[in-house]
């Protein structure tokens, strides 16, 4: 049979070792990495990958030695009683017929801790501690550091490491300007400045010998000022090829700078086109990276030269089947990654095990399983939103009679309201994985059907789940309920789902993540950036590495002129957008301001009147003002929809409440399909 994914899934010869595909499931910190207490759990999330299908893996960064520490006691491997014990993440991986490298990571200036060190002493603007300048005898510490690492790491039945040379760590530091103001053999000339990777990756290979991994993840754009050329990327490709790597792996930008990079916003593949232009310039395998997350966009890279390998690290997250589900061509059921980054990064970033939002099995393999239940009953699920598709799709695979009723015409809930926000187009992924999974699990779906207490009552439902969602909240304000009525005020359904016409000066009441999303939505005025490559690089002024140092030397981001005049309006007196995500927060406020969105807070809401809204500031209700509008977009939180749970409480039937039934804080996805699997997997 044709392989639907030729490239793909076609085995590559490493010279000394064969990998099954071309998937490298790219490392990313999961908090498992810190402690050997969670060895276990590391071991059931890797040996689950390997089993479906990926063909190289590479765990959460490493620290070869104190100084190296993301934070103090975090990943580390530096002796031979730790390696050790690594063996049951590799013999579990072997098991399973997976491969498997180590990554180390040494943090250099990024390390969250008082030891941190640097080529010269210097302070990131993402730590609070200022590193170190190594000496000399420092820098071979360092260097003889990585090397102790990878030898236990062959010990500990690894098949290989990954040197971390990109993203603004430690060897990333040595190689720019920005950072590295030596003058001695290890500063001033490209020579010296790329002395580091070249010893590491050169003395690790006389270490480990030639029958082992050596991949070395390069940057390939570092998107801050006095960053590296493309012709000294070229040369540190070429000089680290000659130094005994076996793979280049490709990072894009450091963690300090202001252009996202993996964030939902950014398009697919958005910077494929630079490891297209390093593949040709050396002799051993260039993977590509950054917002992959289809089987499709992975082989259109691979068989257009881009690339010999593609890393989808997140995507394997979402969906450890990822590879065997390409396989089998049903790409329909894969689980894809909609690069949300509220389970994964944010966790990590607030001192929490990782997980996925689409998939709260990850990282929890040991703790969260679907077996088949002990007796099946008949259920009824009340809603179709995130919450209510995952436990009902959850209940049919472990054997449970489920109906799943939705008002609705389509399945999605707030989903639908998500998907039409620029930048969130990944939501349409997560509708169509959940409308193929309802059909494979044998949920009965009945669409356009409200459910009330009378038929539940009448079904014979051993429980009922209720998923029914929330309702926009009407805040008291004077002539609000007259302007909603008269179309003059909206609520932030009217605009995102069904489609109301809105004017050209718009004042959005509410500051937090949907007053955000609409905000984006109306200035965008229906169309996406991340639907559109080029013009999405030119916002974030972004160029060619080969014009311009670092990719943003120079560079001014070229904006497109808002749809609309936005006044962006919240009673808090704190910064807007500060509840935003931790990691992405940035990346909505530094757009809005892009597009001269204004936001004001310790707003009051004197009155709706027919020309706008009037306003006043702080406890003083000072600078009393009309803001001339021509609509007024309500997005002023939400309240839970529970009226069925008392008829069905006093029927004696047990209910439940998941998703914004439980509680109405915001739209949180995250909670809803978390909520919903663990519910299922209780019952």
């Amino acid at each position: 049979m044709t392989s639907p994914y030729p490239h793909l899934l076609a085995p590559l010869d490493l010279g000394f070792t064969r990998l099954k595909n071309r998937v490298l499931m790219g490392s990313m910190h999961t908090g498992l990495e810190d402690g050997d207490e969670h060895l276990p759990r590391l071991a059931a999330f890797f040996a689950e990958r390997a089993r479906g299908g990926a063909g190289l893996m590479i765990t959460g960064g490493y620290a070869p030695n104190t100084e190296g520490w993301l934070a103090p006691n975090s990943s580390q491997l530096t002796h031979r009683s730790a390696a050790r014990k690594h063996r049951i993440v590799t013999d579990a991986v072997h098991a399973e017929g997976g491969k498997i490298v180590l990554q180390i990571l040494h943090c250099g200036r990024y390390g969250a801790h008082p030891r941190s060190v640097s080529c010269s002493a210097t302070q990131s603007p993402i730590t609070a501690f200022a590193a170190r300048e190594l000496s000399p005898l420092g820098i071979e510490r360092q260097i003889a550091a990585f090397v102790r690492c990878a030898a236990l790491a062959r010990e500990a039945g690894y098949d290989g490491v990954e040197v971390m040379g990109s993203e603004g760590y430690l060897i990333n530091q040595f190689l720019v300007r920005h950072t590295n103001h030596r003058s001695d053999r290890w500063g001033g000339s490209l020579e010296n400045r790329m002395r580091l990777p070249v010893e590491i990756v050169s003395r690790v290979r006389e270490k480990v010998g030639p029958d082992f991994i050596i991949v070395y993840r390069m940057s390939l754009l570092d998107l801050v000022p006095d960053g590296q050329s493309w012709d000294e990327t070229v040369l540190l490709a070429k000089a680290v090829e000659k130094a005994g790597a076996t793979i280049l792996n490709t990072g894009i930008g450091w963690h300090e700078a202001r252009v996202p990079t993996i964030a939902t916003s950014v398009p697919r593949a958005a910077f494929a086109w630079l490891s297209r232009k390093l593949k040709p310039e050396v002799g051993i395998p260039v993977c590509t990276s950054n917002r992959i997350n289809t089987p499709e966009v992975a082989e259109q890279l691979l068989a257009d030269g881009s690339a010999d390998m593609v890393s989808m690290a997140r995507p394997l997250l979402a969906d450890a089947e990822f590879v065997n589900k390409a396989a089998r061509n049903a790409a329909a059921e894969i689980n894809t990654c909609i690069a949300c980054n509220q389970a994964c990064l944010d966790h990590i970033f607030t001192g929490r095990i990782a997980s996925c939002l689409v998939n709260p099995r990850a990282c929890f393999e040991t703790l969260l399983n679907y077996r088949p239940a002990a007796r099946p009953k008949k259920i009824a699920v009340v809603g179709a939103g995130p919450a209510g598709l995952a436990s009902a799709t959850v209940l049919a695979q472990r054997g449970h009679r489920v109906d799943l009723f939705e008002a609705a015409a389509e399945i999605g809930g707030q989903f639908n309201m998500a998907k039409r926000i620029p930048g969130k187009e990944e939501f349409h992924e997560s509708l169509r994985y959940y409308g193929r999974l309802v059909e494979t699990s044998g949920v009965r779906l009945h669409l356009g059907c409200r459910a009330d207490a009378a038929r539940l009552i009448a079904g014979g439902y051993d429980e009922v789940i209720l998923a029914t969602g929330v309702t926009p909240r009407e805040p008291a304000i004077p002539g609000l309920a007259a302007a909603l009525a008269s179309g003059k005020a909206l609520t932030y359904v009217d605009v995102l789902l069904r489609g109301a016409p809105v004017g050209k000066r718009v004042a959005v009441v509410g500051a937090g993540g949907i007053g955000y999303d609409v905000s984006e939505f109306l200035v965008e005025g229906g169309h996406s950036p991340t639907l559109d490559t080029a013009l999405w690089l030119r916002q974030w002024g972004v160029a060619d590495p080969a014009q311009a140092r670092g990719g943003v030397a120079g560079v001014q981001p070229q904006v497109e002129p808002p749809a609309r005049e936005v006044f962006l309006l919240q009673r808090k007196s704190s910064k807007p957008g500060a509840g935003l995500g931790k990691s992405t927060g940035w990346i909505h406020r530094t757009m809005l301001n892009m597009k001269r969105v204004q936001a004001f807070s310790g707003v009051n809401y004197e009155a709706v009147e027919p020309a706008g809204l009037r306003l006043s500031f702080g406890e003083g209700r000072v600078k009393p003002q009309l803001l001339e509008v021509d609509h007024i977009v309500v997005c002023a939180g939400q309240e839970p929809l529970r009226e069925l749970q008392a008829p069905l409480q006093a029927a004696g039937i047990r209910t439940h409440l998941i998703g914004g039934a439980d509680v109405a804080a915001e739209l949180d996805a995250k909670r809803a399909i978390d909520q919903g699997s663990r519910l299922a997997a209780e019952i």
